[in-house]
């Protein structure tokens, strides 16, 4: 993943150290979240900046099939949003790196790097790695994140939360100020990794894609063997546990794929 620089001091010299009240709101699940740390339109703007310094210091693929195919299954996962979401015109990028990894930002930005397509075999599996991700994105959780972050941890800057989370290394981010909570502050947490798993395989079902290739997904992340598991994957549960609950949720989304299909939502991204 890139290597942090004066990026990340610039970005939190320019927002400083945010706050407000904490207000108290319902996830997509039920799940009740204190966020307020930053308003949604700073989110966004901080999303925006982090994803084009991204742009700006990794390579981009120049395979346009590849480019097309994430176009297709994120522009047929966003048809599927709520309102509120649809209304972004939301950007992709595909970046050239061996590592496995996708995130998506505020501002309706989504990152999948070339290595997922070893382990993501087909577009539902894609959807399953780009809708967890959205999933995240329309849950709240980068405000809610930045909110604990804030009460745990006042000095923090808010900027380092949203480095992080596009891929920069937590540790050394971590030095710019603040390290007591670096590895339990700067990631999702498993309550918001589970979360955005369920919001992202009904996401995926609604869109056509179909939902029990989120087990295969994860099967295929564990035939990876040895290999250093990604880092939207790291604060996952365990994996067979996971396994079962997304198969145990694929059984129960399948009247919605159906529905799906029989819509004519049927995706053709490759």
């Amino acid at each position: 993943m890139p290597k942090p620089n004066f990026r990340v001091a610039a970005l939190a010299a320019a927002f400083g150290l945010l706050s407000s009240c904490a207000t108290t709101t319902t996830s997509p699940t039920g799940r009740q979240q204190m966020v307020g740390g930053v308003s949604q339109q700073e989110l966004d703007q901080m999303g925006a900046q982090e994803f084009a310094k991204l742009k700006a210091q990794k390579p981009q693929t120049q395979n346009p099939r590849e480019r097309a195919y994430v176009n297709c299954v994120v522009g047929d996962l966003v048809q599927q949003l709520p309102p509120q979401w649809q209304r972004y015109n939301w950007e992709t990028a595909v970046f050239v790196d061996p590592e496995p990894n996708a995130f998506a930002l505020p501002g309706a930005k989504v990152g999948v790097n070339t290595g997922i397509f070893k382990v993501a075999r087909d577009q539902d599996e894609l959807a399953t790695v780009i809708a967890h991700e959205i999933g995240h994105v329309i849950s709240n959780h980068h405000n809610e994140r930045i909110t604990r972050t804030q009460t745990a941890q006042g000095g923090l800057m808010v900027a380092q939360v949203l480095a992080a989370m596009a891929g920069i290394n937590p540790d050394t981010v971590g030095q710019l100020g603040g390290t007591a909570a670096q590895l339990v502050l700067l990631r999702f947490s498993r309550e918001q990794e589970s979360e955005a798993d369920v919001v992202g395989q009904q996401l995926m079902a609604r869109a056509g894609f179909d939902p029990r290739k989120a087990v295969n997904l994860w099967q295929n992340m564990i035939s990876a063997g040895s290999a250093r598991p990604p880092q939207w994957l790291s604060t996952h549960p365990d994996p067979q546990a996971r396994l079962g609950e997304l198969g145990k949720r694929a059984g129960g989304l399948m009247p919605t794929y159906e529905q799906a299909r029989a819509a004519g939502r049927r995706p053709k991204c490759g």
